[in-house]
């Protein structure tokens, strides 16, 4: 790779090397995770299984969300906008723009998440399934929201999809 251009060096990350991170619903693979000059980015692999929620409403102020169905379906909430990505569908969540995203209803989903630039967000990514397995107060995820440039918003049009699934 010729990466003269490039703000970092190349950066392989082997699946069979990634960790893992696990709750009852889902399994994050934390692939890679850069800040350099450039912006960076950070990379992870999320499997949801069939009724899995994966993030409540929310938004980012610095980072755009980048999401690519592998297999599967996802449902998202795009601001006021609920729809439903399939295998080979790719998504841009530019910042600013509340977003929530679950396993589409009666479905599993294998999506590939970048945020762009990046940041040490694979710490919120352990955070969050230490708090989805039950051993780490919730609070912790709301005190976390600058730290990880998370900031969540109540979605009335979430919340009914969620109980519609």
């Amino acid at each position: 790779m010729n990466s003269k251009n490039a703000d970092f060096a190349a950066l392989l990350s082997r699946a069979a090397d990634a960790e893992t991170s696990a709750d009852p619903s889902s399994v994050m693979t934390l692939l890679a995770e850069t800040d350099g000059p450039g912006g960076g980015f950070t990379t992870y692999r999320s499997s949801f299984a069939e009724g899995a929620v994966g993030a409540p409403a929310h938004f980012h102020t610095k980072a755009t969300e980048l999401f690519f169905v592998i297999s599967g379906s996802l449902q998202v909430l795009v601001g006021d906008e609920i729809t439903v990505l399939n295998a080979g569908d790719f998504l841009a969540v530019p910042p600013h723009t509340p977003h929530a995203f679950a396993a589409a209803p009666g479905c599993e989903a294998d999506v590939l998440f970048i945020f762009t630039p990046g940041m040490a967000r694979f710490d919120y990514l352990r955070l969050l399934g230490s708090v989805m397995r039950g051993e780490t107060d919730p609070k912790k995820i709301a005190e976390s929201s600058e730290r990880y440039d998370n900031h969540y918003v109540d979605s009335p049009v979430w919340r009914e999809a969620l109980a519609g699934s």
